[in-house]
Order: structure tokens, then C-alpha cells, then sequence
């Protein structure tokens, strides 16, 4: 398989990459987090960062111990969860490493490793075109129509990753922050208002005296 593309499920407000078979027209939606999507995202693109990601890093680590990355499968859906499987190959021996299907791929980008999909995996799961695509949108739209025939239950109890827990935190305090921020400029006016009433009674008193 190859990777087609990362789009967005607006229903459900997190990535999705698209896996597309070799031959044929079906396409593989699997959800990832964003973190991942954004590790993605950067090698397809071509982008060059100063310093290296978790991946690069990875990538490089695999390099010197003198192994390389095989192949990465995505092997099954199981409770709204994908599972994968990286194939590590050192000295002619393979290694197995169960993985996010996300990060494989993000691994898979940066090695040029093949992607393979488990056949029961792509038969259950996969959307098919009955002619070629080209049009990214078209798919989404497919994707979409897909998510609306399934129900909320279908993916309630899919797991968060740490990212995406770490992710939902800062958004958390940095809300608790912008709120302690307005309780603050409240207070601040409020006692402005205070002094000002009084130096208006104060006023008025010397004017009476």
C-alpha cells in the first residue's frame, strides 16, 4: 500500500491517513493523532527542521545499530483501534515490534519502507472507487458518508495516546489560564470602580464643607 494522504474528520476532530492499495481503488482511513499526523505530514512534504523529531530520531537510532526497517503492516481493527506491526531487519535475522500504525508510518516515510495491510483488514474495512480517483475531496466526502453510518458507540472506546492526553492538558491550563486572566482584569476594574466612588464621596464632602 501506499500512503495517500492525510486528511481530517471533521466529525470527529482528529487525522486520518489515507492508505491506497497498489492496484485498484481502495483506500485504507486510518485515524491517528495529531502529533503523528504532523510527523507525517512534514517528511511527505519535504519540510527540513533544525532539529530532529522522535522519528528522525528513531529512524537514526535503528540506523546504527546496523538494522533497517523491513516493512511496517497494519495487521487488524480491533475495538475501534488499529494495531501494526514494524519488521526490523539486522544481520539477516527479522525482528518483530508490535506499533501505532502511526507511527510506523512515520517511520515507513522516512526509510522508504514498504506498507503492507493484513488482506482480511483491507476486505472489511477498506472504500472502494470503482474508477481512479484523483480528487482528495472526493474521498473525504466518502469518508464522511462512511462516519455518518456509523455510530458514536463505534469509537467511544478508542484509546487516547500520551500525545494526544499531553495535548488535551495544555489546552486545558492554557484555558485555566485565559481564566484566571479575565478574573483578574475583573477584580483590577472592580476596585478601580471602588476608588473611584470614594474619591467622588470625598468630593462631595469637601464641597459641602
Amino acid at each position: 500500500m501506499v500512503i495517500y494522504g492525510v486528511s481530517f474528520d471533521v466529525i470527529g476532530k482528529q487525522p486520518i491517513v489515507l492508505l491506497k492499495t497498489m492496484e485498484g481503488n481502495r483506500f485504507l482511513p486510518i485515524w491517528i493523532g495529531h502529533p503523528e499526523a504532523a510527523a507525517i505530514l512534514i517528511k511527505l512534504q519535504g519540510t527540513k527542521l533544525p532539529r530532529p523529531m522522535t522519528h528522525d530520531l528513531l529512524t537514526s537510532v535503528i540506523g546504527q545499530f546496523h538494522a533497517e526497517v523491513a516493512r511496517i503492516t497494519v495487521t487488524e481493527l480491533k475495538e475501534s483501534t488499529f494495531y501494526a506491526t514494524l519488521t526490523l531487519n539486522k544481520d539477516g535475522a527479522e525482528i518483530e515490534i508490535d506499533s501505532r500504525p502511526s507511527d510506523a508510518l512515520a517511520l515507513a516515510v522516512r526509510t522508504d519502507a514498504p506498507i503492507f495491510a493484513a488482506t482480511a483488514l483491507v476486505d472489511e474495512n477498506a472504500i472502494e472507487f470503482e474508477r481512479e480517483v484523483d480528487d482528495t475531496e472526493e474521498i473525504v466526502e466518502s469518508f464522511r458518508d462512511f462516519l455518518e453510518s456509523v455510530s458514536p458507540e463505534d469509537f467511544a472506546n478508542a484509546e487516547a495516546t500520551p500525545d494526544e492526553v499531553a495535548f488535551a492538558v495544555d489546552q486545558e491550563v492554557d484555558e485555566e489560564d485565559e481564566e484566571d486572566e479575565d478574573d483578574d482584569e475583573d477584580e483590577e476594574d472592580e476596585e478601580d470602580e471602588d476608588l473611584d466612588e470614594d474619591d467622588d464621596a470625598g468630593d462631595e464632602r469637601l464641597g459641602h464643607n
